[in-house]
């Protein structure tokens, strides 16, 4: 169990963990001269159970309420002191939200000083701290009256903790480990070291870990785990770990830093939360209010994008999102806290819903129906509406991250389908995937019918003819599998349904029979575009627009602008290639104009052609073969 203290300044926790642990909490030289803690304090003690109990002491001047922060995310319990002789105090009220926005499960109540005052005193402080907690989730919280300096009360106390810690129920180690970094120091003769609260998973000496955000690699040396040296550490324990890494120096590590397992790397700069602001703030918060957002042990500052409105009320609810300017880690469910631009006041607070949010369509009703299921519950939760929303699927892997839930212990439902993309597994609900194919036959069928003389179209065409919406790893995968199942098929670059023919109009097919003998005459230098028409007295573009419709059947290819070689000619150019290569070794262009016997910058154009189309790779001055390539091979007869 890890215990944290909150309260005012100088309401006796350090004292009170003094008496607790046997331990000082203040060691810095600045901290004893003032008398007042300024960063965080760290202790342990065995409590009467054999295991060490671990205490986080935190200041509680409002100038150091950012350090305070730092220390309290991983606590399962917190020692509310309140000092007998002055009572409930501001930083009482600051540390009582702070630790109820962080969603510590358990308090207890501590009276200090009880021997500054009388019964009467102690009996007004007890009913001041009641009324306090009425309205929370602490309502009820044993009050324990203390003296430290006396050590009245520490026994009740002590029992007390003891029932806590049997209570406080195990964090889920079964995730990836995940350390927020709260000391990096360098110990002489081991190097660089770094503390924190182990919030998932487990961490076993030898293990290989990243830094966040800095994706550094680390390996671990050695490790402490509640103050004693040990093989392996888990969630729920304070930790100290030995690095070793390349490069690795102590200024390259940052109080806010995160100790990884590397599945969870991702660090973001936009989350999606579900926000809530204090009850007791004086105004309503605005849209894009800047502020200081504190997650595990960082401070980040960032603006307050709503998502429901412009503004939230005090003591409001609403979905928001944080647009930070530096990067962090987190995943769902973690809690933050919402401190003013000037660090001043606390405003709030909420928990992580998506740590890899959309910059656009973030206000959308479909997204923000994902975060409703995402506020809802866990990953099996909210798998369905969010799988019923995502137009493209969901990569496992990116909840995986979001959720810390290793694949192996999720189990995809029956009625998801698991699709193999070029980017990686997508999941998408299988009566989705279905309709998806049958949309892509239709929309073929409507191409076909609009554009009766083309073959098909091709890929990027047909993707953005019908589905625009869709991502192109996602595309892919869908005209793959239709094509291995003989819904679609292929020629060449063109799509198209199998039963589907080209039928050219009959004055395109009139004029083709009158150009194709001019073209298969022109041999190794057909006629240009423009000279076609002169000789047949048609117009230039309907000649261009023919030979186009004549390359799209796969009957003619483009070697440069307005110039089109009959396929047929192509591969007796492509034989001649060959058979340089084979007398040669190697093509080049004045070999290729002497074996054809025209003019030296129509053969460039050509291997240029050869080299754009895959049959020829240019090396300097010289060309070989890709053997591989259709005109490589046998050639066969094409139909005039």
């Amino acid at each position: 169990m890890i215990v944290g203290t909150a309260g005012h300044i100088d309401h006796g926790k350090t004292a009170l963990l003094r008496a607790l642990t046997g331990t000082a909490g203040d060691r810095r030289r600045e901290e004893r001269e003032r008398g007042i803690t300024i960063d965080l304090g760290y202790s342990y003690a065995d409590l009467g159970n054999g295991e060490l109990t671990g205490f986080i002491d935190v200041p509680g001047h409002e100038r150091f309420v950012h350090n305070m922060l730092a220390g309290a995310g991983g606590i399962d319990c917190v020692l509310l002191a309140v000092a007998a002789d002055d009572g409930v105090m501001p930083q009482t009220r600051e540390h009582l939200a702070i630790v109820t926005l962080l969603g510590i499960p358990r308090a207890l109540v501590v009276l200090t000083k009880i021997d500054r005052v009388d019964d009467a005193r102690l009996v007004e402080v007890a009913q001041q701290v009641g009324e306090l907690l009425a309205a929370g989730p602490f309502a009820g919280a044993p009050l324990l009256p203390v003296s430290s300096v006396s050590g009245a009360g520490l026994d009740a106390l002590r029992a007390a903790l003891l029932g806590e810690a049997r209570a406080v129920a195990a964090r889920a180690a079964d995730g990836h480990f995940r350390l927020a970094i709260d000391r990096a120091f360098s110990v002489a003769g081991a190097g660089v070291v770094v503390t924190g609260t182990a919030l998932a998973g487990r961490v076993t000496v030898g293990d290989e870990l990243l830094l966040s955000p800095s994706g550094r690699r680390v390996r671990v040396r050695g490790l402490h785990a509640q103050n004693c040296e040990a093989q392996q550490a888990h969630a729920g324990q304070r930790v100290a770990l030995n690095l070793a890494g390349e490069r690795l120096a102590v200024e390259l590590l940052h109080r806010g830093d995160w100790l990884l397992g590397a599945a969870l790397h991702a660090p973001t700069t936009r989350l999606d939360i579900d926000l809530r602001l204090l009850l007791g703030e004086t105004r309503a918060l605005q849209h894009w209010t800047p502020v200081h957002v504190h997650l595990g042990a960082s401070d980040v500052t960032g603006r307050v994008a709503l998502l429901e409105g412009d503004s939230l009320a005090p003591g409001g609810r609403a979905f928001a999102q944080l647009v930070l300017n530096a990067p962090l880690h987190a995943v769902h469910g973690d809690a933050l806290v919402l401190r003013d631009q000037s660090a001043q006041r606390t405003l709030g607070g909420g928990q992580v819903l998506d740590p890899l949010a959309p910059a656009r369509a973030r206000r959308t009703p479909q997204r923000l129906a994902q975060l409703h299921a995402l506020a809802a519950g866990g990953l099996e939760q909210a798998l369905p509406s969010l799988l019923a929303t995502a137009l493209n699927g969901i990569d496992p892997q990116a909840l995986e991250r979001q959720f810390n839930r290793p694949r192996t212990l999720w189990q995809v439902p029956e009625q998801v389908a698991e699709i193999a993309t070029r980017g990686g597994v997508r999941l998408l609900p299988a009566a989705r995937w279905q309709a998806l194919g049958q949309r892509l036959q239709a929309a073929l069928t409507r191409f076909h019918e609009e554009q009766p003389d083309e073959l098909g179209p091709d890929r990027d065409r047909l993707r953005r003819y019908a589905f625009a919406e869709l991502e192109r790893p996602l595309f892919v995968a869908l005209l793959e599998q239709a094509l291995a199942h003989g819904a679609v098929q292929a020629s060449g670059p063109w799509l198209h349904l199998p039963e589907h023919r080209v039928q050219l109009a009959a004055a395109d097919e009139k004029l083709r029979a009158q150009v194709w003998p001019l073209l298969l005459e022109g041999g190794y230098d057909p006629p240009w575009v423009r000279e076609l028409a002169a000789e047949l007295a048609v117009e230039e573009g309907a000649m261009r627009l023919l030979l186009r419709k004549l390359a799209r059947l796969g009957l003619l290819q483009q070697v440069v602008r307005d110039l089109f070689y009959p396929l047929q000619t192509l591969q007796q150019l492509a034989q001649v290639v060959l058979q340089l290569e084979a007398q040669l070794g190697m093509i080049r262009v004045i070999d290729f104009r002497d074996r054809l016997g025209i003019g030296r910058k129509r053969c460039v154009q050509i291997l240029e052609h050869f080299d754009r189309i895959g049959l020829t790779r240019r090396c300097g001055n010289e060309r070989r073969v890709r053997h591989d390539n259709a005109l490589a091979q046998p050639a066969t007869a094409v139909a005039a």
